[in-house]
């Protein structure tokens, strides 16, 4: 057998192929890697619905001559650029080169299922936010009446931020915001990650802001991806300050536009936002002042008329009072005279009765009196020593003091006994008690 070179193997397969795969075939695959110079080289995978494991891996490439079209239309139906990562469904022909191998010629792509992948996982983003519960949490977030404190989060070469900043701050009735940039990536593959420690940092003062800006402005529309993030869209739906998003595109809403507070089109627009929501404060502000102004204005119209009306009433007012008050005081003096003339009369009444009766009882006391006194006199005449002595009795003493006891003397004690008609002393000499 004549053996072949490898030249003329992979010729025969090159053939082989050419012969039996000369159709072109639509095949569904995901962007593995993606270089391009003025043509489009791609890596396509296949991964394993249940291990996402690569099961099937083919090279693509685009030429020149079909990349500016598919390139246009595709960026043109999707707003997005082919990137890495992206599901697609395009057009290919089989080929087979001896010296590079086997790859596929891309000749069309159907922007339509990019389109529906897209759909898809902002779909499936949203609805796990909805079973988590927290799809509405920022949305649900009050606005503070004054929003002058503002934490930005954009690029700061980004033009999006100087027209955000120049339209806030130069606003024609010249209401004073405080802003301050919390510098993140607004495309690539770090837009997740750094957006989302630009929150952490505001997060660690969260007292000094009212409000959350995120803005991006201009900028390629592929660069979108980054803000179409489970992680991302977790941080802002629970994330304890409203946030407004102004990224900066029109035809589609990123994920994160349809989780935050309040969704604007372009940076320009979320500061007119801003500035919109403070004049209405501030016309509710001067409303109420020209209300109290108008009502303290008519206050004061109505209560100087008052104090005119009253001041003018006073001396008729006064007049009455006092005729009021001079007769009260009539009846007064009046009642006073008849009550005292009253009580005189019958005082002296009191007192005539009383004289009566001192005029009648006197003399009767008197003589009571009298008698009461002689009968005293009579008991005091009987109960004299004297008459008693001449009665039979006598007092007997010792050292000048009556004997009342037997206990007081003993045997051999003089004593001294007083009769009627005369004094003796005699010696104790028996005793009886």
């Amino acid at each position: 057998m004549k053996a072949l070179t490898l030249h003329e193997l992979n010729g025969l397969v090159r053939q082989t192929l050419e012969l039996t795969l000369s159709d072109a075939y639509w095949v569904q695959a995901e962007i593995n890697e993606l270089r391009t110079n003025r043509h489009c080289y791609m890596e396509l995978v296949q991964k394993d619905t249940r291990g996402n494991g690569i099961i099937a891996k083919a090279r693509a490439q685009a030429w020149a001559s079909q990349w500016g079209l598919i390139k246009a239309t595709f960026e043109h139906t999707t707003g997005q650029t082919l990137a890495a990562g992206m599901q697609v469904l395009m057009k290919v022909e089989v080929t087979f080169h001896e010296l590079y191998g086997y790859s596929l010629n891309v000749i069309d792509i159907d922007p339509t299922y990019t389109l529906g992948d897209i759909a898809r996982r902002r779909q499936e983003i949203l609805q796990q936010l909805k079973e988590e519960g927290i799809d509405t949490m920022n949305k649900e977030l009050p606005l503070p009446r004054l929003l002058q404190r503002i934490a930005v989060i954009s690029s700061a070469s980004a033009a999006g931020y100087g027209d955000f900043c120049n339209q806030l701050h130069q606003n024609k009735r010249g209401l004073a915001f405080k802003t301050a940039l919390f510098q993140a990536s607004m495309q690539g593959n770090e837009v997740e990650s750094s957006v989302i420690a630009a929150l952490d940092r505001i997060m660690e003062q969260q007292g000094e802001w009212d409000v959350v800006v995120i803005i991006r402005g201009g900028g390629a529309t592929s660069d979108l991806q980054g803000f179409d993030s489970l992680a991302l869209a977790e941080n802002i739906a629970q994330f304890p300050l409203p946030i407004i998003t102004g990224i900066g595109h029109e035809r589609d809403d990123t994920v994160i536009d349809m989780i935050s507070h309040t969704r604007v089109k372009t940076p320009t627009a979320a500061a007119e936002f801003l500035i919109h929501h403070q004049e209405e404060e501030l016309d509710t502000v001067e409303d109420l002042a020209l209300r109290i102004t108008t009502y303290t204005n008519q206050r004061l119209l109505n209560e100087t008329a008052r104090v005119k009306m009253l001041a003018n009433q006073l001396p008729m007012l006064f007049s009455i009072i006092k005729t009021r008050e001079d007769l009260r005081m009539g009846r007064m003096t009046t009642t006073l005279i008849r009550n005292c003339t009253q009580h005189f009369e019958k005082a002296k009444s009191r007192i005539s009765l009383l004289d009566q009766r001192i005029t009648l009882h006197v003399p009767l006391s008197l003589s009571n009196e009298r008698k009461r006194i002689e009968l005293m006199e009579n008991k005091l005449s009987n109960a004299e020593p004297e008459r008693i002595l001449r009665l039979g009795f006598s007092i007997s003493r010792i050292g000048g003091k009556a004997i009342k006891d037997a206990n007081e003397i003993k045997e051999g004690d003089e004593i001294e006994t007083t009769l009627a008609s005369g004094t003796l002393k005699s010696t104790v000499t028996w005793k009886k008690t």
